[in-house]
């Protein structure tokens, strides 16, 4: 519980600071004696109201979403051909599978570059997209095989017993019973996409502004409570990502009970 307190303790810090009614990241007279005169909401508005920043948050919707949707399904072909008993080579392509992940993101960043020069990918969406795909990846495998762990493979060779494709034995038998896992592997694909600040900077234009990439220009050039105030929300947003990965996670647990 101690560190729980001390690992949340920076949010104390961070949160109430982003509600200042002043321009610099101090606590003001007013704010340490409570007075509501020293805080504002104004940070937020002007976040929702600055051009800037109204990019950083489409980009970082467009990336995401689609690096968390290509990542989901490469990840969910990787993880089935990975729990099959008769995989070959199946330690050898779990581990090219995780690399980027045990890589240095500088080095990963580095690699991109240089592939993506030749390609002429460097400052598309494209680009910037199948880059966040291979940081993702990894997270939504690892998510999705772990629920494969407990998959009952009889009923696959029952499906096929009867009379049903491939196709239809992955939709109507296999991808109901890990839809939970394969959801929570979307949602940290996406939250790993949106918390990329290296590899951007390597491959990205100015058009591909994202959320991180704008927080660290604003730490580097004028430091702002408005840049507090987009740190709260992501905070928010990793909250709910938590709360419902845990109740997918429940409702699979509880589908499994139930087919057993």
């Amino acid at each position: 519980m101690a560190g729980l307190v001390f690992l949340a303790m920076p949010l104390f810090i961070i949160i109430p600071l982003s509600f200042t009614s002043g321009q610099y990241l101090f606590y003001t007279p007013e704010m340490l004696s409570l007075d509501p005169a020293g805080y504002s909401a104004k940070w937020y508005w002007q976040v929702l109201h600055d051009r800037e920043w109204i990019l950083a948050v489409k980009n970082s919707l467009f990336i995401g979403l689609s690096a968390a949707l290509l990542s989901t399904v490469l990840a969910t072909l990787a993880a089935l051909g990975l729990s099959r008993a008769g995989t070959p080579a199946k330690g050898l392509w779990t581990a090219l599978i995780l690399l980027p992940q045990i890589v240095p993101i500088v080095v990963t960043a580095g690699g991109l570059y240089s592939a993506f020069s030749d390609l002429k990918l460097i400052g598309t969406y494209t680009g910037v997209i199948i880059a966040h795909t291979v940081l993702a990846a990894p997270v939504a495998v690892i998510t999705i095989r772990a629920s494969l762990e407990r998959f009952d493979w009889g009923l696959v060779a029952a499906s096929a017993t009867l009379g049903a494709g491939p196709f239809a034995t992955f939709r109507d038998v296999t991808f109901p019973l890990i839809k939970p896992a394969v959801i929570a592997g979307a949602i940290f694909s996406f939250a790993t996409s949106l918390d990329e600040v290296v590899v951007i900077q390597f491959i990205g234009a100015y058009d591909q502004m994202t959320i991180p990439r704008q927080m660290l220009i604003g730490l580097r050039e004028h430091l702002s409570p408005a840049i507090l105030a987009v740190a709260t929300l992501l905070v928010c947003f990793a909250a709910l990502i938590l709360v419902f990965s845990e109740i997918m996670r429940r409702r699979g647990e509880t589908y499994t009970r139930k087919t057993d």
